[in-house]
């Protein structure tokens, strides 16, 4: 840890030598508990002919949420490579497969993180953000932020820092319809707007999409949490206040101190738990996060 004691700072080595650094934001209030919870993904697709692909399911070890334990257990692959995920957070994994394609991972997280009153944060001057953050202000293919700069002053203008972004989220979660099967990837934010209806990954493009409107950062986050019904990946907000990412859930399921980040990008494009480059034929996919002794 470096830093001062007020705002100290965890430096995240990773596999391949670079580094990573992380400000935990000061506590508004007690943190509760440890959220302990274990993670079972199973996964078995098939393809007919040589497939690259991309797998990005691991929970990331961080200062905020250390790994007990993690195994990933994969059928045979021609080729396998780790790389390093988004903004250094989590890991991907390059393969080569053909024929099945079975994965097995299973590990025990402890949430620890400290989850701050977002309404009391601010946003800084522009001009002086990270140069990693900069880019979270821009559209991207499923955020077309550049398209709700006016709605987002004539509704939440009276409103600025993590205040409007409460007031986003709420505005959301009272909003939108949860329906799955009404959205494909093809929705974007703006689909999503119009029809008010959508799963997980579409709130959060959509809140991601109005915070950058707000000219305050925001990314997408793939992650794991218990309390997602039904229980698969899931997607949330992060939003950037404070000089830290903040984690904002806008279905409501799960909260910042019990979720588990896998990896984070500018929107689902960039973190995909599997990308494949040829056909792939989903034969079984499985999510199950199990809190100990409950």
């Amino acid at each position: 840890m470096i830093g001062t004691k007020d705002r100290p700072l965890w430096l995240h080595a990773t596999s391949d030598g670079s580094a990573a650094l992380f400000l935990i934001p000061p506590l508004t209030r007690e943190l509760d508990p440890q959220v302990i919870f274990d993670i079972n993904v199973h996964l078995h697709y098939r393809m007919a002919d040589p497939t690259d692909i991309l797998l990005q399911i691991e929970a990331a070890e961080l200062p905020d949420q250390p790994l007990h334990h993690a195994n990933i257990d994969l059928s045979d692959t021609a080729y396998f490579a780790r790389t390093l995920a988004e903004d250094g957070i989590g890991n991907r994994i390059w393969m080569q497969v053909q024929g099945d394609f079975v994965c097995d991972y299973t590990s025990r997280v402890e949430v620890t993180r400290p989850v701050p009153d977002l309404s009391n944060l601010q946003t800084g001057p522009l001009h002086l953000l990270p140069g990693d953050v900069f880019k979270y202000l821009m559209p991207s293919r499923y955020c077309p932020s550049d398209e709700f700069q006016s709605y987002v002053f004539e509704e939440f203008g009276h409103l600025s820092g993590g205040a409007r972004v409460v007031a986003i989220r709420d505005w959301i979660e009272g909003h939108f319809r949860y329906l799955p099967g009404v959205s494909t990837s093809q929705t974007t934010a703006l689909d999503t707007f119009v029809q008010r209806q959508g799963i997980c990954r579409d709130f959060a493009h959509v809140l991601i999409t109005l915070a950058r409107a707000s000219a305050i950062p925001a990314r997408f986050c793939s992650v794991f949490a218990p309390g997602v019904t039904p229980q698969d990946f899931h997607a949330v907000a992060q939003v950037y206040l404070d000089g830290a990412w903040h984690l904002v859930d806008p279905t409501g399921m799960a909260s910042a101190d019990s979720i588990a980040i896998i990896g984070v990008g500018q929107d689902a494009a960039h973190v995909a738990f599997l990308t494949s480059f040829n056909y792939a034929q989903l034969l079984e996919q499985t999510v199950s996060i199990d809190v100990p002794n409950l």
